[in-house]
């Protein structure tokens, strides 16, 4: 494992400075002046920000059973261009991932892939259907890092209680995707005057937010915490806001896309746009820009959900939901959250390095001497037009095709090795 020092950049994390960094054997050996260093590799960082890795808590890797969408290999590879060193990926695969063996698997194909850091998510119920829990203390102790049935809500209340109260005794983090079903029915996008002129069947608000206000209901009387994947409305931000006040255990993520576009994407019936949770509308961006800004929201997640260009391809109601995220999440944060000055970049590694490190168990990486060398180097100086054809990984539905965006991934470490 060759050293490497990386001179001159804007070091980031709780604080910014400008200082050198040198790593050796897969740790950062030294923050500061390190113009006595000699390394085999050296990357000069002048007007670069040198940050903690991003740590992704919400990405689908598709494997096993859905290779032809992505491969674990071919998502941890695009996560590392985008500057993650570690994500967590959900277990809505082909078998879904609710045993010891399909866990171990998953950690496996991401160590021989090495790229980024691998983690699984197992499913909060067999199989999926909202029925029977898994044993999610076995999952943990194989390498699960949180519990999900992402890609479904787990409709019946009494499993959502049963599944936090084991959650409670041994310490786990339920990820929620919160919809009530019998509400959004068939909808495929934001319910509103846009679903309207482009004559699509509407999801209203309402569905995110009930099985929001339902799962902070019983987190609340148990007194166990729960995590909401995928925010995307106004409502929902105020519900959680609101439960934190009364301290409330809840914490919560939103993706780029619900503070960077909205549901006038689906005019186009550009297929990449057909997201679940949908594309809401101008005023919900603005509330979940609030609420990253206040606190409300924890973290920043992809929500990365790569389809083959056949299965996009295709009339919107048949479509699958979903667009792929890696590439864009860092450079999206920074056009439409720091750049406009909502948030300052220390604010932005809590959210998208700290803070999901924190909640799924995993080293918390700071830019100081012993800790593990997991860094990202970004220019935000550096303006690119996102080109689908050109991203990693075999899924290419990128919402952001043709996207003028600031700031760009220059490298990322992973375990002190130079991944891109």
């Amino acid at each position: 494992m060759g050293s490497i020092l990386i001179k001159n950049g804007t070091v980031t994390d709780t604080s910014e400075s400008i200082a050198d960094v040198y790593i050796e054997n897969g740790r950062i050996a030294r923050v500061g002046d390190c113009s006595d260093v000699r390394a085999d590799t050296v990357i000069d960082a002048s007007g670069k920000y040198v940050m903690p890795g991003l740590v992704d808590m919400h990405c689908h890797l598709r494997e096993p059973g859905f290779e032809h969408k992505e491969t674990i290999a071919g998502g941890a590879l695009s996560a590392v261009k985008g500057g993650f060193t570690s994500i967590a990926c959900m277990p809505n695969t082909d078998p879904v991932i609710d045993n010891p063996a399909l866990v171990h698997y998953v950690i496996t194909r991401g160590e021989e892939a090495g790229y980024a850091r691998v983690y699984p998510i197992a499913c909060i119920t067999k199989g999926m259907k909202g029925e029977e829990l898994t044993e999610m203390a076995t999952l943990k102790k194989a390498g699960a890092v949180a519990f999900s049935d992402d890609g479904r809500p787990v409709s019946d209340s009494g499993v959502m209680r049963n599944a936090l109260e084991y959650a409670k005794t041994f310490n786990l983090l339920i990820t929620d995707h919160t919809e009530e079903k019998s509400v959004s029915g068939d909808g495929v996008v934001n319910e509103g005057v846009n679903a309207t002129i482009a004559g699509l069947r509407g999801i209203n608000r309402a569905a995110e937010e009930i099985g929001i206000a339902r799962d902070i209901v019983l987190a609340e009387s148990l007194g166990a915490k729960v995590h909401i994947a995928h925010v995307s409305t106004a409502g929902g931000v105020e519900l959680i806001r609101e439960a934190k006040e009364r301290n409330v255990k809840v914490t919560c993520e939103t993706c780029p896309h619900y503070f960077s576009a909205t549901d006038e994407e689906i005019l186009s019936y550009n297929t990449n746009a057909k997201i679940n949770p949908p594309l809401r509308e101008q005023s919900d961006c603005e509330a979940i820009i609030d609420g990253i800004r206040d606190g409300t929201i924890d973290v920043i997640a992809t929500d990365h959900a790569p389809h083959s260009a056949g299965e996009k391809n295709r009339e919107f109601d048949l479509a699958p939901f979903g667009t792929v995220g890696f590439e864009t999440a860092l450079s999206l944060a920074y056009t439409y959250l720091v750049d406009p000055g909502n948030i300052d970049m220390p604010k932005l590694v809590k959210l998208m390095s700290h803070n999901p490190a924190k909640l799924l168990g995993l080293p918390v990486v700071y830019v100081k001497p012993g800790a593990m060398a997991d860094l990202v180097i970004f220019d935000p100086a550096r303006e690119w037009t996102v080109k689908a054809d050109a991203l990693s990984g075999k899924g290419r539905n990128c919402l952001y095709d043709g996207w003028m965006l600031k700031g760009k991934v220059m490298h990322t470490i992973v375990g002190g090795m130079l991944k891109c």
